[in-house]
This record gives structure tokens, C-alpha cells and sequence, in this order.
């Protein structure tokens, strides 16, 4: 088996990445402003003072991070837990970016969905403590901010659903489900899924005192040759007025980030809401105002998330794009993207955090570029230079640990001085 990337990523020909993987409020052009208007600016200033945002990612899906395999009883698991949160701290972070609903389950003793199968290796047994609720408490307790990563629609990486907890909404409403690309989706047309998965996520805003809600780039799945997404009957009920099915596929995750957003305000204000999404919103090649890039997916065309109007409209507080690729890149190159970025946020009040491709440094699979230990710190220095970059997150927490051939080390110790306090709290 090939090493696994950020969720899985595989590396097409042009470099771009592919993965291989109730009805609320409809006035989604309603511009809301972002905590930062909203306090004057003082989320940035504190940014500032605590040396910027420096985050890193703990995926659970399938096990990748954290717990390292399915089973371990609940002392080892918290171990292990406390562990990654320490290595943070060793590395100068302030931030943890946790993945609590994985595959439709939950990290949490959820009402709505059943335990993780991470964690026990059988979706929906307990595993006799809080995993979410320790992360919190104990992130807090080491001066990081805690940030729980939800995946809003991926149900599962098969297409069988008697696999599933017995429990399972999926199970319990089998048309929520459509199979694609070998996995089990909600389909993100229904109103009534739409509702269910954030009232599922807002359980852990309404419990935990979280310092933000993170998603990352998981919509509509990333496309699959020759398939596609079987929502025919979705669209012939919940079409109607739209010129054609990408614009209604596209209002739909406006839709379910608008009305998150305001619901994160109104269960826990002050609690941020991010989202983190694929690197290109659109090539140049399709839009005047794309990044000049060839990228074989964007988000706009292909995943159906307008990742650029959510920043326009201030529904997210700040936005982590994934730039994944080497400075010099040929189709993708991370300074054209770094640059783009920069200029999407640019007045909105919205932060910018650059998503880093820490697991690609010192792997031999990689271009030559991500053997230089130098590579990942010319990014931070590139983006010193930016000052609407208001710091990086490092995926992910394996390699944070590991760090192969010494990149985060040397960023460290080229970048981070010093101890940095949780931006949201300095």
C-alpha cells in the first residue's frame, strides 16, 4: 500500500491532487461579518501577539494519527492522546486541530450518532471515557487552542451499509446515502441531511468550550472517472430555479456553511468556524479571476464549494487552504497560490492559515523539492512577507512526531523562537 497523504491524496499527471477516497435559513448571500469586525480587530491583534497561528492536524480516519491503531483500551488511548498534545508544545505550536466525527461518528458521547469505530474497532461501542472532552480540558491546561474537525458528509470509505452501527442515521434513513468511488456519502440536496449534520456537530459546540469549528475539504467528493454522483432525483425535487445542476449542487454547500456559521454564533458565540479546502478555487484557464495555475481539480468546478464567496461573505472566520505543493511547482506553484490566497482575504477581516504538507517532506516517494529540509521553511518565509498570512497548520500529527529529514525542526527553529500562546487567547 502506497503511503497515504492528507485524506488519502494521490497525484495526477498534471500534480493537481485528487482524493481517492432540516431545512434552515435560505438568505446565503447575506453577508455576516467575522469575529475580527466584530471585535474591532482584536482577533488579529492577538493573532500577532502570540506569534501567529501554528496548528497541526489529528486525523483519525482509519486511524491515521491518533488512536495509532483500533482497540487500545481507554488509558492507552488518552496516553497517546496526551502524547500528540505534548509534542505540540515541544514544537512550539498553539494549536490542535482535532478530527471528531471522522465517518459520521462520533469522538463524543453523541445523541445523534454512534461512537467512532476508530477508537474500538466497532462503530457505536463506548469506549469508557470522553476522548473530545479530554482534548479540550487538556489542551487547555498545556496553553493550545482546541479545534474540532468535522467531516460534514462522508459516511463511510465502503458502499455497505450493513457494515454500519445498527444505530447509524445512514442505516435508519437509507435514502440519505449515495454510494460513490467505492464510499458512502450523505447526499448534501436534502434538506433534511443538510439539518441533521449540523445539528450533529452543534452537540459538541453546545458541550465542550471549543475554540473553533473546523471542515475541511470534503463537499461533494472529489470526482471519479467515468462515475458519477447519483443524485437525480434529489435534483428533480430540489432543483427547480436553477440554470443547471453544478449552481444548485453549489448553492447547497452555501447553504449548509451559511447556516452553520450562524448557528455556531447563536450555540457558542465566540467560538470560530474555519474551513480548510483544497489549495485552487479555480485555474485561470476557466475563470479571468483563478489562480494562474493547472490543476486537475478546484473546488468551484469539481466539489461544488465556492471556497471564495464563503470569504467575501464573512460566513468563516478564517480559512486554511491547503497549498501542497513546492515552491517552483509547474502547474501548482505554492508562491502563485500563496499570492492568491493573500489577495482573497484581503479586506474581509477573514484570517488566512496556509495548510502545510508536512507528510510529503523527507518522503522518497516525493519530488526532489520535498527532500531539502529547507523546503518548509522558505514557505513560512515567503508568507512573513505576506502580512494578511496569519500563520500555518501542519498536517499532520504522525509527522509532527517523526518529521522524517528534520523540515519541521528547522521551520521551528528558523520561525518559532519562541513558546507561542493561543492566538484566540493572548
Amino acid at each position: 500500500m502506497r503511503p497515504i497523504g492528507r485524506r488519502g491524496f494521490v497525484t495526477t499527471a498534471t500534480g493537481a491532487a485528487f482524493a481517492v477516497v432540516g431545512p434552515g435559513a435560505s438568505g446565503a448571500s447575506a453577508r455576516r461579518p467575522s469575529i475580527r469586525e466584530r471585535d474591532g480587530g482584536r482577533t488579529s491583534a492577538r493573532a500577532a501577539r502570540s506569534g501567529g497561528f501554528r496548528g497541526m492536524w489529528v486525523a483519525t480516519v482509519a486511524n491515521r494519527d491518533w488512536p495509532s491503531r483500533a482497540g487500545l483500551t481507554a488509558a492507552e488511548q488518552k496516553a497517546e492522546l496526551l502524547a500528540h498534545l505534548d509534542k505540540a508544545v515541544e514544537r512550539r505550536l498553539n494549536a490542535v486541530v482535532l478530527q471528531v466525527r471522522p465517518t459520521a461518528d462520533a469522538l463524543w458521547p453523541s445523541p445523534h450518532e454512534p461512537w467512532a469505530q476508530c477508537l474500538t474497532g466497532t462503530q457505536g461501542r463506548d469506549p469508557g471515557w470522553d476522548p473530545l472532552g479530554t482534548a479540550v480540558t487538556e489542551a487547555h491546561a498545556r496553553g493550545l487552542e482546541l479545534h474540532a474537525w468535522f467531516n460534514p458528509y462522508r459516511v463511510a470509505n465502503h458502499t455497505d451499509p450493513s457494515r454500519l452501527a445498527a444505530s447509524h442515521p445512514a442505516r435508519l434513513h437509507p435514502d440519505w446515502a449515495v454510494p460513490y468511488g467505492g464510499k458512502l456519502y450523505y447526499d448534501p440536496g436534502l434538506p433534511e441531511v443538510r439539518r441533521f449534520v449540523q445539528d450533529a456537530m452543534l452537540d459538541a459546540v453546545r458541550r465542550y468550550a471549543l475554540d473553533a469549528v473546523h471542515w475541511d475539504d470534503y463537499f461533494y467528493p472529489y470526482p471519479v472517472a467515468g462515475e458519477g454522483f447519483a443524485d437525480d432525483e434529489t435534483y428533480a425535487r430540489h432543483g427547480a430555479g436553477f440554470p443547471d445542476r453544478a449552481d444548485w449542487r453549489r448553492h447547497n454547500t452555501d447553504l449548509l456553511v451559511s447556516e452553520m456559521s450562524a448557528r455556531i454564533k447563536e450555540v457558542r458565540p465566540g467560538t470560530a468556524f474555519g474551513i480548510s479546502p483544497f489549495g485552487v478555487w479555480r485555474n485561470i484557464a476557466d475563470d479571468p479571476e483563478g489562480s494562474d495555475t493547472r490543476a486537475g481539480v478546484a473546488t468551484y468546478d469539481d466539489l461544488y464549494a465556492d471556497t471564495r464567496k464563503w470569504v467575501r461573505e464573512g460566513w468563516i472566520d478564517h480559512v486554511v487552504p491547503q497549498l501542497y505543493w513546492h515552491l517552483g511547482h509547474p502547474s501548482t506553484d505554492y508562491a502563485t497560490l500563496l499570492d492568491w490566497w493573500h489577495a482573497a482575504v484581503r479586506g474581509t477581516g477573514v484570517g488566512l492559515y496556509i495548510g502545510e504538507a508536512l507528510y510529503k517532506a523527507g518522503d522518497p516517494g516525493q519530488p526532489e523539492a520535498w527532500q531539502d529540509p529547507k523546503e518548509l521553511s522558505r514557505h513560512l518565509a515567503l508568507a512573513a512577507e505576506r502580512p494578511g498570512v496569519g500563520g500555518h497548520c501542519f498536517f499532520a500529527a504522525k509527522e509532527v512526531t517523526e518529521d522524517r529529514n528534520g523540515a519541521l525542526a528547522t521551520a521551528v527553529a528558523d520561525h518559532y523562537p519562541t513558546r507561542a500562546r493561543a492566538p484566540r487567547t493572548a
